[in-house]
């Protein structure tokens, strides 16, 4: 699939224009290489029984060269029809998958197909009729106060690790910030007289976001730390805020590893994930009265929808308070 010529122009035009994470990338490239593959599949199937779905000169061959397999899955992405689409559709719901997988599925092929029309590779895009599977509503999930609380207090404070970990999410849980952001911290992106963090947020996108005193205030504990241990270790990446044991730029995966363990040792729920800390600041904030606006400029959310999930979490919670404060009266 990577050596197909338009595939590897989508996937570059995601990274180097788009400005896509490598993780959202690398999801893209593997709906893309089931898709491949299944359009591989068929046609084999297809040249079994003497039909040629995909064009008039296609090769009939059952084994054919390497280049001429490269030719034929260009020739099938380009000579797509919305029958193929649907059989592809009907492949994942014979397998199980949910729908939000297939819905970005079709997300994935729709995107994929309106970069092929906008670059004239093909003046058609037959995803356009696909409809996307309804999706559940499900709220994100959010801690209490008393579990935040209880969470960050985990970290023991009697080694540098201990206290890098208990500033990672106090700054997690005082910004918002995607647990990507947070990786993404440079030294120089914390000002602590303004009380801000200056934020790479997706596409590149730059931000300021405010930071608690607290959050500061471990963060200042983690760097007189973190500065003794650099000097006596060359290798230090003098750049990055959050680094590793070996004083190299953490990953979002030790993000969450470190989590694990914290919850665990708190006795929280283990399907909480960073992430969770994002909803649960935003699930606060409207809490205590901020304005859907000013929640979606701290979370660097493009749209506002995508910031009203929130409302229907507060909704639940004002309508909770108003229940203990007025119990119902049983005749």
């Amino acid at each position: 699939m990577k050596d197909c010529v338009i595939v590897h122009d989508f996937l570059n035009y995601l990274s180097y224009e788009r400005h896509f994470s490598p993780q959202t990338a690398k999801c893209y490239s593997a709906d893309l290489e089931q898709f491949c593959n299944f359009l591989k599949d068929s046609g084999r199937a297809d040249s079994n029984d003497g039909s040629q779905p995909w064009s008039g000169d296609a090769s009939s061959s059952q084994v054919a060269t390497e280049t001429q397999t490269k030719v034929d899955l260009q020739k099938m992405l380009l000579s797509l029809n919305v029958d193929i689409a649907r059989a592809f559709l009907a492949e994942l719901a014979g397998n199980n998958y949910s729908k939000s997988t297939t819905a970005r599925k079709i997300a994935t092929l729709r995107s994929f197909y309106k970069f092929l029309v906008k670059r004239n590779y093909t003046d058609k895009n037959p995803i356009l009729t696909i409809r996307t599977p309804k999706q559940e509503k499900r709220l994100p999930k959010f801690l209490s106060y008393d579990d935040i609380k209880r969470l960050l207090e985990t970290p023991a404070l009697d080694n540098w690790l201990g206290i890098r970990d208990r500033a990672m999410m106090e700054t997690l849980y005082s910004t918002g910030i995607r647990v990507s952001e947070l990786v993404g911290l440079n030294m120089d992106d914390v000002d602590f007289l303004s009380e801000v963090i200056h934020v790479r947020g997706k596409g590149k996108k730059e931000r300021i976001s405010p930071i608690g005193s607290s959050a500061l205030r471990a963060i200042q504990s983690y760097l007189e730390y973190r500065s003794k241990r650099a000097q006596s270790n060359s290798n230090f990446d003098t750049r990055v805020l959050f680094v590793n044991k070996h004083g190299k730029k953490l990953s979002t995966r030790s993000v969450r590893r470190k989590m694990d363990k914290y919850l665990a040792m708190a006795g929280l729920d283990p399907a909480i994930s960073p992430h969770t800390l994002r909803h649960s600041f935003a699930t606060h904030m409207l809490n205590r009265g901020a304005d859907l606006r000013s929640v979606q400029e701290l979370l660097g959310h493009q749209s506002l929808s995508t910031t009203q999930i929130y409302t229907h979490l507060t909704t639940a919670k004002l309508k909770e308070q108003y229940e203990n404060a007025h119990p119902r009266m049983d005749a």
